[in-house]
């Protein structure tokens, strides 16, 4: 079998699903661009997509901190020659390490594998640092240690920046991601409930599984290219349930522009979080909700006019 790799020629490769492109993310590309560089060797990322946990749990869906497409973007961003999607299915699983390694041929010509010390790929997971060592000693690469970037002693990791989304911390998500955490939607239609409250909102439909913060009205960025808006446009970004209208129960996640209104339909829509305002709640009165939301705004302008924003 030969993996859908384009020709690259001689490089060292590091391999994983990369989602947040976080600060352990960066020091593991910072070590295979060091390592490429040593050999003469392009620097690759290897990118599993779908998440292999989708395929080896079928009906699984793992909320993903960025888009495919800026996974790709940003470690070509962080010093990368090639960031390449591997179409990660049950054959690609069942692999062992070295037929894997053999399938890159012919784009890639080995020169070097960056792993950390309890990474490992293939069937069982038989690819660990060491027997990636005795395949390269046969094949003519190295096998590349790479240590994990510890936080408080701790390994970051795109788990622990998913559990600070879920806690509502979006300054520590920030601070282990080095970078807002990012949303990016197609604007849909709603039921245009904000418009009738003074509130228009764009409402986001994603093409992904996003990893969204726990329930509640953030201060955010975003940016419209295609409608000329941002980068980095003051917004109210709601995400939530709506209770106070006894709505479905689905997560939505909408955003309200401060100082603009014109057409976003059909538009890509990227949002980047600053800070929680404050929890979803349930109003007594729609009355009582739209007061809320202007107190929202304005202490939203407060924080924008603190920051120098407005």
């Amino acid at each position: 079998m030969t993996l859908p790799i384009p020709p690259i020629g001689a490089a060292v490769v590091t391999l994983g699903v990369f989602d947040g492109v976080h600060r352990g993310h960066r020091h593991l590309v910072a070590t295979t661009v060091r390592a490429a560089r040593e050999r003469g060797a392009g620097a690759v990322a290897l990118v599993f997509q779908p998440h292999p946990d989708e395929v080896i749990r079928p009906g699984t869906k793992v909320p993903r901190l960025l888009p495919p497409d800026v996974t790709l973007e940003r470690l070509r961003s962080a010093g990368l020659d090639h960031a390449v999607t591997v179409p990660f299915d049950s054959t690609v699983r069942e692999m062992p390490p070295q037929a894997f390694l053999d399938a890159l041929a012919p784009g890639i010509e080995l020169r070097g594998v960056v792993m950390t010390p309890d990474s490992a790929f293939g069937h069982r997971r038989a690819g660990t640092l060491e027997r990636v060592a005795e395949i390269g000693e046969e094949r003519g690469f190295d096998a590349i240690r790479a240590e994990p970037l510890l936080d408080d002693g701790v390994p970051i990791s795109s788990t622990r920046v998913r559990d600070a989304l879920a806690a509502g911390d979006v300054s520590e998500a920030h601070r282990l991601l080095d970078a807002a955490p990012l949303l990016r939607g197609i604007v849909v239609h709603g039921d245009r409930r904000g418009r009738k409250l003074g509130f228009p909102t764009a409402n986001l439909a994603f093409d992904y599984t996003p990893a969204l913060p726990t329930l509640g009205i953030y201060l955010g960025r975003v940016s419209v290219p295609e409608r000329g808006v941002g980068p980095g446009h003051p917004a109210l970004v709601s995400v939530g349930v709506r209770p106070t209208f006894h709505d479905d129960g689905r997560v939505l996640v909408e955003a309200y522009l401060l100082d603009w209104d014109g057409d976003l339909y059909d538009a890509s829509l990227t949002v980047e979080l600053d800070a929680r305002l404050r929890e979803e709640r349930r109003f007594a009165s729609v009355q009582a909700l739209v007061e809320q939301m202007r107190a929202d705004e304005a202490e939203a302008r407060r924080r924008l006019a603190g920051a120098g924003s407005v």
